[in-house]
Formats: structure tokens, sequence, C-alpha cells
């Protein structure tokens, strides 16, 4: 399970450094790279609590085998596309594979370890794997772009998922047989339709080109009109994807929120990272992935460091220092930015988002999958994988894509963009603040 979990956090993270070499191959413009990226988190983000349910009714290990191999399948005409659209559509493939299998892996994961230390601990490393998975895909990327070229990025994961699905095979116990239970096929594609909507309208806004200003408020008013339908379909269906009683748990959906909101500015401090050191300090993309190490270094230290805190501060005060280190983290990374300063003075703000991000998101994690049962597991985890993913991608596109837009032309567009996530995170915390006493892991 936590090698599928690297493998799919790797995925969405490693072609953020190898974008220019994409670019150069297919002749795509930077407008059209953002796809390579967004398309995939939002696609594998708005079907995970489909693949949530799926799992619940289906079988956990019958979902996650095919899940898995469909990510697997993706991977291979990703590495193999013969065009730029050929890649996007795989890149959307990886996603629909990874809304089908992490959810089902996850819950695999929560099931086999009860409520309190133990499970703790196993989230632990699953937050870990995960966070190092999200790091080391920028180092991965300079790596392999630089000395075999941007396809391998995706052909390397091929033979670890067929190592996936050979271990699944022989440790994940059988299903027993499946549910007949309908699925709420209109409410996916209506939660998938809104923050595409979304992220087309932002975009082309940002562009400011009068022959198309047309498509903004049209993409909008779409994407509002989609989470509204959205809304309407969940209290309509009589199997939604979320149904109506996990609204009522309060803490629950604050932690969610809160991981949407926390994942936004992680997400968009990422990307700033990549931005700066190669398009403005002119970093290799070697370079670039070996100037992103003490990041992930530090991740590791702090995903070791937070089963033992978590047990001690409990899942809120965890997710507050979290949130607190990602704002100084972006102010940090702001003013760098300002004063035009080198490569390594980037890394204390590198320090400050790995840290970040091994505190909240374990914290927030934890949080958001307490009290679940057989019956709701799958769900509860593709809840939260969900904030997560859409969360990061919305982050992207609304912090980044006004920050960068030419119809702003901002000054500073580190600063902008980074001003945004900082007000997203203070919304942070006081949904985290909200969420209870958080009291220790017992």
């Amino acid at each position: 399970m936590a090698m599928l979990q690297f493998l799919i956090a790797v995925d969405v993270t490693v072609v953020n450094i190898a974008l220019p070499s994409i670019g150069a191959d297919f002749a795509a413009d930077d407008r059209r790279l953002t796809w390579v990226v967004v398309g995939y988190t939002i696609t594998g983000g708005g079907l995970l609590m489909l693949g949530g349910r799926l799992g619940d009714v289906l079988g956990r290990r019958r979902v996650l085998l095919s899940g898995t191999a469909l990510f697997g399948l993706a991977s291979l005409l990703a590495g193999l596309a013969p065009s730029f659209a050929w890649l996007v559509a795989a890149r959307l493939l990886q996603g629909a594979g990874e809304a089908v299998a992490l959810p089902a892996a996850m819950a695999v994961v929560v099931l086999m370890f009860p409520e309190g230390p133990r499970r703790s601990r196993a989230l632990s490393v699953w937050g870990a794997v995960a966070s190092c998975g999200l790091v080391l895909g920028f180092v991965l990327s300079g790596v392999i772009t630089e000395l075999f070229g941007w396809r391998w990025i995706f052909l390397v994961s091929v033979p670890f998922i067929v190592v996936v699905l050979v271990a699944t095979l022989l440790l994940v116990p059988a299903d027993p047989p499946p549910a007949r239970t309908p699925m709420d096929l209109p409410g996916s594609l209506l939660l998938t339709a809104a923050p595409l909507l979304f992220a087309v309208g932002v975009v082309e806004a940002g562009e400011g080109d009068g022959a198309g200003s047309w498509l903004p408020p049209v993409s909008l008013a779409g994407a509002v009109l989609a989470a509204v339908g959205f809304a309407a379909a969940e209290r309509r269906s009589a199997n939604p994807l979320v149904p109506l009683g996990f609204f009522r748990n309060g803490p629950r959906v604050r932690a969610n929120l809160a991981t949407a909101l926390l994942s936004a500015a992680l997400s968009t401090s990422f990307l700033l990272f990549t931005y700066y050191l190669q398009e403005h300090r002119g970093l290799s993309p070697l370079e670039a992935g070996v100037t992103m190490l003490p990041l992930a270094f530090t991740l590791i230290g702090a995903s070791v460091l937070v089963p033992g805190l978590l047990g001690r501060w409990g899942a809120r005060m965890c997710a507050l220092t979290g949130i607190g280190l990602t704002g100084l983290a972006l102010l940090l990374l702001a003013f760098v930015t300002h004063v035009e300063g080198g490569p390594l003075a980037m890394i204390p703000a590198m320090l400050l988002i790995a840290a970040g991000l091994g505190f909240g998101i374990i914290g927030l994690q934890y949080a958001a999958v307490s009290g679940v049962t057989e019956s709701d597991a799958g769900m509860a985890s593709g809840v939260q994988r969900a904030a997560d993913q859409l969360g990061g991608a919305t982050g992207v596109t609304l912090y980044v894509g006004t920050g960068f837009a030419p119809a702003l032309d901002a000054g500073n567009p580190f600063l902008t963009s980074s001003v945004l996530a900082v007000g997203g995170l203070a919304a942070a915390v006081a949904v985290t603040w909200r969420m209870g006493a958080g009291g220790a892991v017992r």
C-alpha cells in the first residue's frame, strides 16, 4: 500500500521540472502545459469519492487491483505519447486510476489498525510516504529528465506497479461477494466538472485575450452551476457519493476543509520553488532537483517526529503547527524573491514547508478519518484525499494563476501568489481551531 501511495504521490509532482522539456518536444506553450499538472490532480480528486464508494460496495481488493492496473496502463501510455493531446489524455486516465485505487488502499490501512496509537503510527507512515513522494517527485523529475529524457518519468513506475499488483493478490484478503448498489455517476461527473471549469475560467481570464473574452465568464458560470448541481444531486440521490449524514460530523468536515486550504498553499509553494529556481535563477533540471533535497530530508524527519507529538498534542495542535509553519515559509519565499536571493537563500523556506506539510497534513488526515467504521472507511478516505487533491489543484489555479496572469502584470508574481496563499491559510487556522479540542491520541 505504501509503494502504491508513493508512486501516485510522485506522479502529482514529477512533471513539474520536466515541463520545459515536454513543451519543447511538443511545441506547447506555458498555458497548455498547465493541464499536464492540473488535469491529473483535478480528475483524480474529482473522482476520488466515487472510488471510495466503489471500494465500500464492490470490495476493496477488487477495486484496488482495477485502479492500480489502470494507473499503470496510463503511465505506459503517457511515456509513449506521440502527441501533446495524447499525453494530456493519458494524464487524465492516470488521475482516474488514482481515484479508484487510492481510497481502497487507504481504507485497507485504516481497517488493519485499531483507532489509537497503532493507527496513528500507520497513518504517519502513510502520510510520510505520500509527502516524500510529492517532494521526491521534483528531485526525480530533474534527475530522470536530464539523464534519460522526460518520457522515463512515467515509464519508470510501470515495473513497480506490477509489483503492487502481485503483492495485492498475495497479501490482501479476498473480498466478499459485491453488493448490488447503484453508483452516483452524475454526482461524480459534476464534482469533476466544477474544478475543471473553474481552472479554465481562471487561466483564460488571466491571459487577458480579448478575442476569447467570452470563455472565462462562461467557464466560471459553468463551474458554479456544476457545484450547485452536485449539491442538488447528492440531496436527491438514493446512493449519494457523500451521504448527508457525513456533514453532521462537524470535526470531520472541518478537517477536510482545512486540508483543502492547507494543500492549496503547499502545492502553490512547490510550483513557486520550481519557477524561481529554473526560470529566474537559470538552474538546470538536475540542479533544481538537487536543490530540493533538503526539503525531502526535512520532511522525512518531520514525519518521524509527528507520531509522538500527535499522541501528546492531539490532531488539532499538530495541524495548527503545520499551518503556521507553512505560512512562515510562504512569507519567507516572497521575501527571497523580492530581494532576488540565490538558490541557497530559498532553502530555509523549503525546510519550513517540509515541516508544515509533515505536521499539518498528518494531523488533519487523522482527524478526517476518526470514528470510521467498516461501512464508511472508503468514503471517508475518498473525501479526505479529494479535499487534498482538489484543494491543491484549485490553489495552483487560483493563487499561481492570478499571480502570474499576463492581464494582471504583477510586479512580483511570487509575492502576489504567496500573499493569496497566506490568506487561505488564515482561513485554515480559523477552521482548524473550531475542529475540536484535539486531545491526545490514546
